[in-house]
């Protein structure tokens, strides 16, 4: 097991998953206090990285394409205080982010991780019933309806309407876009069959932001609607075929020539084994008995083995 306490965060691998608690500083976004402990499997992890600098390092979490609704719907524009997969490392702390980087990326190895897309949400999104009010409405969602309402900063355009309720059946899309410089941003519900929407401030079905501070949480409003809509890079299902007149059986297929008996593999060492000499090698080197050389080889010999 492995463990990483910063007042950023604590990050804790138990060689099955990721465990993130945000902390309680002053530079923990909004976003995260709100999302609080998230557990990320070893199946949703493509890699892991730790960046040292002189002021503060940074520990970086990669995951799958498409394994977070969350990261699937803000498409890499969260604010840095507001990712939760990264942690700020004291700089007295870089060994033991290292250490913590080769411990998950010694497990993604031995489990043969595939780094490459998600086909499906792998994280399940932030808890429901959950409630927004920022830029021009509030947003509410309970699992199954999102009702939007508007307060007094709304164009009457899109106030006289009064509030709208829907199903997330009835969605085609939900999409989420920060404020950038004098452009606003917004969370934007498209109900399938509907044309082409209208500018944020006018569109009944979106809610636009200003750029304040609550604004990164209507992104946690759209992962929990987005984790309950069909995944992206689902595979398609094909429709049933229309049935058409009885034919005969087809003739069974000729069966294959007689192979030749493929030669039994040698039976591979015990990965349990080696595993708990990975963590012990690393047990030893966290506690000052293995130099980095000697922990280095001995790791080097234990993975050839696999």
């Amino acid at each position: 097991m492995a463990e990483i306490i910063q007042k950023d965060g604590t990050w804790t691998f138990d060689g099955d998953a990721v465990r993130i608690v945000p902390g309680r500083d002053k530079g923990v976004g909004l976003l995260r206090q709100t999302l609080g402990e998230v557990l990320v499997p070893l199946r949703a992890l493509a890699g892991i990285s730790y960046e040292p600098g002189r002021k503060a390092g940074r520990l970086r979490l990669r995951l799958r394409d498409g394994a977070d609704p969350l990261l699937q719907v803000t498409g890499g524009r969260l604010p840095e205080a507001s990712d939760p997969y990264r942690l700020t490392v004291e700089p007295d702390r870089g060994g033991v982010a290292e250490y913590f980087v080769d411990e998950v990326r010694n497990a993604l190895l031995l489990d043969q991780v595939d780094p490459g897309p998600a086909d499906s949400y792998l994280l399940p999104g932030p808890a429901v019933p959950i409630t927004v009010g920022a830029g021009d409405g509030t947003a509410a969602f309970d699992g199954d309806r999102v009702s939007l309402e508007w307060n007094w900063t709304t164009e009457e355009a899109k106030r006289s309407g009064g509030p709208r309720e829907f199903r997330v059946a009835d969605l085609r899309s939900v999409e989420w876009a920060p404020s950038r410089g004098l452009e606003n941003g917004w969370i934007r519900f498209a109900l399938a069959g509907a044309g082409q929407s209208a500018a944020p401030k006018y569109d009944p079905y979106t809610v636009e932001l200003f750029g304040f501070k609550k604004d990164p949480l209507m992104a946690l409003v759209a992962a929990a609607v987005a984790v309950r809509m069909p995944h992206p890079a689902a595979p398609a299902q094909e429709p049933a075929p229309e049935p058409g007149p009885t034919l005969a059986p087809p003739l069974p297929p000729a069966l294959p020539p007689i192979a030749a008996p493929i030669p039994a593999a040698a039976p591979a060492e015990d990965h349990d084994a080696l595993l708990r000499r990975l963590r012990e090698l690393g047990e030893l080197h966290q506690a000052g008995i293995l130099t980095a050389e000697e922990f280095t080889t001995a790791k080097a010999a234990i993975l050839g083995r696999f």
